[in-house]
């Protein structure tokens, strides 16, 4: 961070506005912070916070605002204020997990122990006490079935969320089901919807997605080989699949299965996806993966074969060579979801972190006294911080400009969150010592569960290259007068 220059109002004036140079932006980041009238004087209480990116424009002498462009041209001020609805939600979401889900995170486990690939009896009951609280469904925009939330509304409750590993089965708002109810809500026949979205928002199946392959680089989906073929009112499915999570669940009853279709077709317009119920003859769980050693039972991520699968027509989401419509109507939500847990989890990580600084001591001092760890919590704080804000951008930008104008944001953000997510809880890790690697703490699996969020819905290196390729294109044409460097 290059500068911060606050800008004393003048008396008249109840604002003050920050200006932030950053190197990472080809923008000013401009923090505007509303205050009583008093503030110079020693108040500082604060009212409203607004963040807008974009140029600076000269502040009007005599209102005392400023008038700006975004640089997401979503036009006006980003507001991140919470909605009285939303700060509600936040606070039944709170004492939900203090009261039920913390509590029972070692029954959760412990019953998994005793029978690895069956529900759960303390899951089921849980989701029966979530949705009579009114905390159901939450992810889903439209109010005919989930709350009615935008995505900057949801990134708080998904945040919260975050923090467990079991919650957001809890709330019916986990991944892969949440990206398939939004592409059946979207894109399904109003018999497909019955079928399956109607079972998937009541909590009574599961389901899964079956897009990667083990023969090819699938971060490219155009490399994808499985076959779909249409025999006069079927389609025969033939084709390998893995990191089909959700796969290894009794209670997952339907596959959404992306194959190529017509193989001559223009590139992006090969692929369709289509309904395949996981019980259909041909269908084969090969195997259960493993995450660095962890099969997070009993969800699971398959490897699952496709052999002369027969379906009928009636299945093909939205219609042949549509696939990567719905991919990319699909993956914007899902990655953004990802990041908001992500700060969930580094904000537990980093809770749990002071509390274990505090209460230890080593060579003669509390381990809160050690300028090392003093760092690392500083260093935590400020980095869960960026990503929120950036989180935030995405969803708004989400919301106002659409998933497309909001590419860019949604990619920095899927790599910036899981990255920094990773960093504290490395860090936390390491104020526990031989606890942090061990199953007495969450930080073991919360890690190796993130890690794979750097390759999940595209790896890393993906996301980078649009960013760059968005970046570049903003300067690919002759600039009508230069700009000095």
């Amino acid at each position: 961070m290059s500068s911060l220059n606050p800008k004393k109002p003048k008396a008249a004036r109840e604002s003050c506005y920050y200006v932030v140079e950053t190197p990472q932006f080809d923008s000013y980041i401009i923090t505007r912070v509303f205050y009583a009238r008093q503030h110079w004087n020693g108040v500082s209480r604060v009212a409203t916070i607004a963040l807008s990116v974009g140029p600076v424009q000269p502040v009007d002498a005599k209102r005392g605002t400023r008038k700006e462009a975004l640089s997401g041209n979503a036009g006006e001020h980003m507001n991140f204020t919470f909605s009285k609805k939303v700060e509600d939600l936040q606070r039944r979401l709170r004492a939900f997990m203090d009261e039920y889900i913390y509590p029972n995170e070692r029954r959760f486990q412990e019953e998994i122990d005793r029978n690895r690939w069956s529900p759960t009896a303390v899951m089921e009951e849980l989701k029966s006490k979530a949705r009579a609280a009114g905390l159901w469904n939450l992810f889903l925009p439209g109010d005919q079935h989930g709350a009615g939330l935008t995505n900057l509304e949801y990134a708080p409750l998904c945040e919260i969320m975050g923090r467990s590993m079991m919650a957001p089965e809890v709330f019916n708002c986990s991944a892969p089901d949440t990206g398939n109810m939004e592409v059946l809500a979207r894109y399904g026949t109003p018999e497909q919807k019955e079928r399956w979205l109607k079972p998937l928002l009541s909590g009574e199946i599961r389901s899964c997605f079956a897009m990667t392959e083990p023969a090819v680089a699938s971060s490219d989906a155009t490399n994808i080989e499985a076959s779909i073929v249409r025999d006069r009112d079927e389609y025969v499915l033939n084709g390998r699949k893995w990191w089909t999570s959700g796969a290894g669940d009794p209670r997952c009853t339907v596959a959404i299965f992306m194959g190529k279709s017509d193989p001559s077709a223009q590139r992006y317009q090969q692929q369709s996806m289509i309904l395949v119920p996981m019980s259909a003859p041909g269908v084969k769980i090969e195997r259960l993966l493993t995450v660095f050693g962890y099969d997070h039972a009993p969800h699971g991520h398959g490897e699952v074969t496709f052999q002369n699968v027969r379906v009928p027509v009636s299945n093909m989401l939205l219609g042949e060579g549509r696939g990567f419509e719905i991919a990319q109507g699909r993956l914007g939500p899902g990655r953004i979801h990802h990041c908001m847990r992500c700060i969930g989890v580094a904000e537990r990580a980093l809770e749990i972190m002071c509390e274990r600084v505090q209460s230890r001591v080593a060579f003669g001092k509390p381990l809160a006294e050690q300028g090392t760890l003093r760092a690392h919590i500083a260093s935590s704080r400020m980095e869960i911080e960026q990503a929120r804000l950036l989180t935030l951008k995405a969803a708004y930008m989400m919301d106002t400009a659409g998933n497309k104008a909001a590419r860019s944001e949604i990619a920095m953000i899927k790599v910036v969150a899981p990255n920094i997510a990773l960093r504290v809880l490395d860090r936390s890790i390491q104020a526990h010592g031989g606890a942090g690697v061990s199953q007495d703490t969450f930080l073991a699996s919360a890690w190796a569960n993130v890690r794979t969020l750097r390759l999940a819905d595209g790896p890393d290196e993906v996301h980078t290259e649009a960013v760059a390729k968005l970046e570049l294109g903003k300067r690919s044409k002759p600039q009508a007068q230069s700009r000095p460097h």
